[in-house]
């Protein structure tokens, strides 16, 4: 039975029930959210779908709380929040009525899962906790000083802010969810580039686009770096070791470093290379002749400097 009604608590609100809100009101639009915490409304019936409250997990009650002793925690022994336990039970649909591809549907939700809503999770149960200057800056945080203060306790102002929250919410969810889905499109493009470069240490992208997962899942250990169009010049760019850090496989000739134009023409030996970064991750040039004439130099360098 389509519900009538989405029922979470009433007061101060959360990150985790905010994401859940966006996720359900997808799915079903014609839905009432219902904040409160009367027993009338957070008792399991057909027309609702409770979350975040009832004391209960239940899917077939669809009730989704995890506040309640014996709250169910995902395989590794992490716990959920409403919104993992949401996602978990709605995230494929969510997807697919956001147009993701049925064949890429599993793989999303479990990226997005782990990028995104596991840290939710963590953070609203205590599990973890952000420290340091950006420690208020993470999503959670953001999205909780969007609450009303606290002589602000009207209920119209409480569900202002929170149908206010829920739109900068939606705008995360959605962005982050089309950013995967961006991945996996690149991933068939750098793919074929892939296997076209042959054993070429450089790769020829016609654009820019995430090409490092890519570059992984085809154990393309060979690469060292990537040549692409960008706006009205073309792109030199190294690959990241690793998820996390900077650390390139091959950094760019340090006699480049800091350089433009006729500088760089005179450094590099190439007409029409145009900028160099000074931490030697990235250059530029004019054509993609002189784009690839520098990454053949570059790559020259790097084997010589690994010998």
């Amino acid at each position: 039975m389509v519900p009538q009604f989405l029922v979470t608590h009433s007061g101060g609100f959360h990150a985790d029930e905010l994401l859940s809100s966006v996720i359900l009101t997808r799915l079903f639009p014609e839905a009432k959210i219902v904040r409160s915490r009367s027993p009338e409304w957070i008792t399991p019936a057909e027309d609702r779908i409770i979350y975040d409250v009832g004391g209960a997990y239940d899917p077939e009650a669809r009730i989704f709380d995890h506040h309640q002793r014996g709250a169910p925690l995902r395989d590794d022994g992490q716990p959920y929040s409403s919104f993992g336990l949401i996602w978990k039970h709605f995230g494929a649909d969510y997807l697919v009525a956001q147009g993701i591809p049925a064949d890429r549907v599993g793989d999303v939700h479990a990226k997005f899962d782990k990028s995104f809503v596991l840290p939710v999770d963590l953070v609203d149960n205590g599990a973890y906790d952000a420290t340091g200057p950006l420690a208020g800056l993470t999503l959670t945080a953001l999205l909780e000083t969007l609450k009303p203060a606290f002589d602000q306790n009207s209920p119209e102002a409480e569900a202002q802010a929170f149908h206010n929250a829920m739109g900068i919410a939606r705008a995360f969810v959605e962005a982050a969810i089309g950013k995967h889905a961006a991945k996996l499109r690149a991933e068939a493009v750098v793919m074929g580039a892939i296997a076209a470069a042959g054993p070429n240490r450089v790769l020829e992208l016609p654009m820019g686009m995430p090409f490092r997962p890519a570059i992984v899942k085809a154990g393309a250990e060979h690469l060292l770096f990537v040549v692409h169009p960008r706006d009205k010049d073309w792109c030199l760019t190294g690959i990241r070791r690793g998820d996390e850090g900077f650390e390139l496989r091959a950094d760019l000739p340090v006699a480049w470093a800091g350089l433009t134009n006729e500088a760089l023409e005179a450094a590099s030996g190439v007409a029409g290379a145009s900028f160099c970064h000074n931490g030697r991750f990235i250059a530029a040039a004019k054509t993609r002749e002189a784009a690839l004439a520098m990454a053949e130099i570059a790559v020259r360098e790097a084997l010589a400097e690994a010998q």
